[in-house]
């Protein structure tokens, strides 16, 4: 154990440069003075370990001294198969890189984890691909993670929901998210941070101007608190829907994953035919409808009356038009007056 957190502690300083005892402390979860005997053992090992005092103090190695040790455990070289997304390397231009790095590494390991890091890429496979999607492949993904690597500011002609359509802006790339399939750029303009889908780039621009990423700027806390405020943003109507408890079950496949964290959140009691209420936060009317009427009839919208009134429209013209008779606009009439008046309004066979 007290060898595996020595290599750890030469890594550190060899990967990061100068750090303070209590920086290495937190990185390895021991306290400032466990450090400190560290460091004395590695320097009576014949590891140059300088320390500096001060304000500005720290310790480093010197001369530029490097290890080619890493102690990679069985675990940790099984997991080094599990981390690439081939598809995200091949859209980068990467997926020759990418396989040449896992031969090189599986060459550098001892025959006993060659062997069962082979195991792992022969039994796991992942996909993180959505069912029913398709990988996004923009072609100016590769000239765009060049221009993140090399910090180059770019000018992109960007198609967008907002009036006017398409636009011109420049922009300090800072990082490449891929999010279900789909690439996302996070960059800066006039200072504040913004997020593009890649496809909707029509044009791509790079410059020769650099730029300075902020210091401490965390791509991946940035995409989760992006996340939580677009959920935050689209998700303004508050609707008031019971549900069948039959459906419930199988809400994490009818829903979106925001949807469902809210049913069940808000669900109160069961009442006494086994129906719960929640609150369902939804974008508008408009889109709540489809997606209210795709649960079939294991839900009632109870409110805003806006949304109860537009889900029993639609479900009066889904059951005029397959209703007996011709279906035609004359005979739809009745069945949305009744299906409108009825207390049960949205519990409508599904389309």
């Amino acid at each position: 154990m007290r060898a595996a957190r020595l290599l750890s502690l030469v890594l550190l300083l060899q990967n990061r440069g100068r750090l303070t005892a209590g920086e290495l402390a937190a990185e390895l979860g021991v306290s400032v003075r466990t450090v400190y005997r560290d460091i004395e053992s590695l320097s009576g090992a014949g590891i140059p370990v300088y320390g500096d005092a001060g304000h500005h103090g720290g310790y480093e190695l010197l001369g530029g001294y490097r290890t080619r040790l890493t102690g990679l455990h069985a675990d940790e070289a099984e997991s080094l198969f599990l981390a690439g997304l081939p598809g995200a390397a091949d859209d980068l231009g990467l997926g020759e890189v990418l396989a040449a790095a896992q031969l090189k590494l599986t060459a550098a390991l001892p025959a006993p984890l060659r062997d069962r890091a082979g195991r792992v890429r022969e039994r796991f496979h992942l996909d993180a691909l959505g069912w029913y999607r398709e990988q996004d492949s923009p072609p100016e993904l590769v000239a765009l993670a060049g221009a993140v690597w090399n910090q180059r500011r770019i000018r992109v002609r960007y198609r967008r929901w907002a009036e006017p359509k398409e636009v011109e802006r420049a922009l300090d790339p800072y990082g490449l998210v891929l999010k279900a399939g789909v690439w996302y750029l996070v960059a800066a303009v006039d200072g504040a941070v913004r997020t593009y889908r890649v496809s909707s780039i029509l044009r791509l621009d790079v410059t020769e101007d650099g730029f300075e990423r902020p210091g401490g700027f965390d791509l991946a806390a940035h995409w989760q608190e992006y996340l939580a405020a677009y959920d935050a943003r689209r998700l303004r109507l508050q609707a008031r829907v019971r549900f069948a408890p039959v459906l419930l079950p199988a809400l994490p496949d009818r829903l979106d994953a925001a949807l469902v964290r809210a049913v069940e959140a808000s669900a109160g009691p069961p009442e006494a035919d086994g129906w719960v209420t929640a609150t369902v936060p939804l974008e508008s009317v408009e889109l709540a409808v489809p997606t209210l009427l795709s649960l079939g009839p294991d839900i009632e919208v109870l409110g805003p009356e806006e949304l109860r009134r537009a889900v029993a429209e639609a479900a009066a013209a889904v059951l005029g038009r397959y209703g007996s008779g011709s279906g035609s606009a004359e005979r739809s009439s009745s069945p949305a007056d009744s299906v409108a008046s009825s207390p049960r309004a949205a519990r409508t066979p599904k389309p």
